[in-house]
């Protein structure tokens, strides 16, 4: 929101950061005089680099495109380790002896 001040310097750095998360934003203009909003629109264009995209009433509409996100940096995995062998031992016995044939 741009008051009666104008476009101090924490407005521009809060219009920038709007920009920064979220490329279309819209800011709303308090004050009656058109020119001075048409005026506004294409200070905080020439400042942001943005692009004007509507400016309907007290609502100026802008638009600046993010730059792409840097791809994922690539993690070497260190080299897999050799398997050993499974041993042959059996595993230890559960119970008591071997089990009883079923008579049937």
């Amino acid at each position: 929101m741009v008051s009666g001040e104008g476009l101090t310097p924490n407005v521009l750095a809060e219009i920038e950061r709007s920009l920064k998360s979220h490329e279309l934003i819209k800011i709303r203009v308090l004050g009656e005089d058109r020119e001075r909003r048409a005026g506004l629109l294409d200070e905080i264009c020439a400042h942001t680099g943005a692009s004007a995209v509507q400016h309907i009433g007290k609502i100026l509409v802008i638009f600046r495109e993010n730059p792409p996100p840097p791809p994922p940096a690539r993690v070497r995995k260190p080299p897999a380790r050799a398997r050993r062998a499974p041993s042959l031992r059996s595993s230890p016995a559960r119970g008591k002896g071997k089990r009883a044939k079923r008579a049937g």
